[in-house]
C-alpha cells in the first residue's frame, strides 16, 4: 500500500496515514490506547468521562472556542469510547487540515478539568446513562457482556456507574490523564488528501514533551463464562441474546467466523431473517452480532418479539444453529455471503472516516496496515468445511449464555 506510510517520532507519537489525492477532504483520528478494559471497579467510566471533559476548553480555548474554530470552516468533531481505545476525530476540507490538528492536539494535552464543568457534565453522562437503561436494544448488549466477561475487566460498562460519575473530582481526572494521555500512547491517523509528511510535521511542532513510558499490560481473557439471566423491566417487547466469547483480532480463525456471523443473522437473505421475520412475521429484529476485542470476541443472536412468540423464535434459532452443525452449506450460499461481506467492506471504504478506523485499528492489532486485498482474500479463503467445522465449536448449545430482558409478569420467568 504505497499511498500509506507510518512514522513514530522519537517521543512515542505514532502517525499513520493514507494519502487520497483526488479528494478535497480529510478525517483526522487521535487515538489513545485506553478503554473501560484497562479501569478498575472504582474508576469505572472515567476514560468516557474525561472523553466528555476535553471538550469543555482548555488553557487558552473555551468549550465554545473548541467548536467554533472547526464548525466555523465547514469542519466536524467528535469523540467516542470503547473497552480498548478513545478516539478524538474531526473531518474537514482539506486546506483546514492545520486548523483541525490545532485544536485537537489542544484539548488532549491541555484540559482544564474544572470542577465546576465536572459537575455539570456529571448530569449530562448520567442522563446518558439513564438513557441507555431505558433502551432494553442497547442496555442487553452491556448486560450479555458483563455477563460472559464476568470477573474480567472487559465487563465493565463504557459509561460507568452512576456513583463513579459522581466521584469524579478536578484531581482524579487530571491524575488519570497523565498516566494515561502519553505520548507514547497516542496514535495520529489521517485519510484523505493530506501528505503524510504535512501530519508529520504537525506532530513534531505540537507534540514536543519527552517520551515517557509505562509498563501497564492488558490481562488477556481466558475464562469462558456459561449463564442464563433474566432481567425484569417494565417493557412490553422481550430482548434475548443468545451467545457466547470466541476468538479476537489475534486470531485468523476470526474471518471464517464473521462468514458464519453474516451467514446466519446479517442482512435480509440470512437465514435467521429468512425464517423468522419473513416466513413467520414473527420479529421485526433479529440479527447476529460480532464485537471484537483485541483477543476476544463476543458472537450472538439477538431478536426482539412479543411474549407469547418468544419460545418460537428461540425454538427456530436452535434448530438453526442444529442445522450448521450436523449438515455442510451449498457452496451458492457461501459464495453470496463472501460477496455480500467483500462489497459491504468495500462500500465503507468509501468514507473517510471509516478508512481513517481501519488504519489505526490495522496498527493497533496487526502492527501494520493490512491490505483491504488480504482481507477480502482471506474471507474468499473460507471454505465449506470451515464454516462446519467453526459452527460445531461455536454454536454448541453447552456453551452458548443466554439473557432476557422482559416485563416483571412475564411467563418467561415463571417457566425459568
Amino acid at each position: 500500500m504505497d499511498n500509506c506510510k507510518v512514522t513514530t517520532l522519537s517521543n512515542g507519537v505514532k502517525i499513520v496515514s493514507e494519502f487520497i489525492p483526488y479528494l478535497k477532504s480529510f478525517s483526522l483520528g487521535f487515538w489513545f490506547n485506553i478503554g473501560a478494559r484497562d479501569e478498575n471497579l472504582k474508576n469505572n467510566g472515567i476514560s468516557h468521562f474525561i472523553e466528555h471533559m476535553l471538550f469543555k476548553g482548555t488553557k487558552s480555548r473555551s468549550a465554545k472556542q473548541i467548536s467554533d474554530e472547526i464548525e466555523s470552516y465547514g469542519g466536524y468533531l467528535n469523540a467516542f469510547t470503547s473497552k480498548e481505545h478513545t478516539c478524538y476525530y474531526g473531518r474537514g476540507l482539506s486546506d483546514n487540515f492545520k486548523k483541525t490538528f490545532v485544536v485537537l492536539s489542544d484539548m488532549i494535552q491541555n484540559p482544564l478539568f474544572k470542577d465546576s464543568h465536572i459537575k455539570k457534565e456529571a448530569g449530562v453522562v448520567i442522563d446518558e446513562l439513564k438513557d441507555i437503561d431505558d433502551n432494553p436494544e442497547e442496555l442487553i448488549f452491556d448486560k450479555f457482556e458483563e455477563s460472559v466477561f464476568s470477573g474480567h475487566t472487559l465487563s465493565y460498562p463504557i459509561i460507568g456507574t452512576e456513583k463513579n460519575i459522581l466521584s469524579y473530582n478536578s484531581s482524579t481526572l487530571h491524575q488519570f490523564h497523565k498516566a494515561t494521555y502519553r505520548l507514547d500512547n497516542l496514535m495520529i491517523a489521517v485519510s484523505g488528501a493530506i501528505p503524510h509528511e504535512e501530519a508529520v510535521a504537525l506532530a513534531e511542532k505540537y507534540f514536543t514533551s519527552k517520551k515517557t513510558t509505562s509498563n501497564q499490560k492488558r490481562k488477556n481473557f481466558v475464562k469462558q463464562t456459561v449463564s442464563n439471566e433474566i432481567i425484569e423491566k417494565e417493557i412490553q417487547q422481550v430482548h434475548s441474546i443468545i451467545g457466547r466469547t470466541t476468538y479476537g483480532f489475534n486470531d485468523l480463525r476470526r474471518h471464517k467466523l464473521k462468514v458464519l456471523s453474516t451467514l446466519l443473522g446479517d442482512g435480509s437473505s440470512s437465514r435467521l431473517f429468512q425464517e423468522v421475520r419473513e416466513k413467520l412475521g414473527m420479529t421485526y429484529q433479529i440479527n447476529t452480532f460480532l464485537n471484537s476485542y483485541e483477543d476476544v470476541s463476543v458472537f450472538g443472536v439477538y431478536f426482539s418479539t412479543n411474549e407469547k412468540q418468544t419460545d418460537k423464535v428461540n425454538e427456530i434459532v436452535n434448530r438453526e444453529f442444529n442445522k450448521l452443525r450436523t449438515t455442510e452449506i451449498k457452496s451458492k450460499e457461501l459464495n453470496r455471503v463472501k460477496e455480500y461481506i467483500k462489497g459491504n467492506t468495500l462500500m465503507s471504504l468509501e468514507n473517510t472516516t471509516n478508512r481513517m478506523i481501519r488504519l489505526a485499528n490495522s496498527i493497533y492489532h496487526y502492527g501494520k496496515v493490512v491490505p483491504i486485498e488480504d482481507i477480502l482474500n482471506k474471507i474468499d479463503a473460507v471454505t465449506v468445511e470451515d464454516v462446519l467445522k467453526l459452527s460445531k465449536e461455536v454454536l454448541n448449545e453447552s456453551t452458548l449464555s443466554k439473557i432476557v430482558i422482559c416485563s416483571k409478569d412475564n411467563s418467561i420467568k415463571k417457566a425459568a
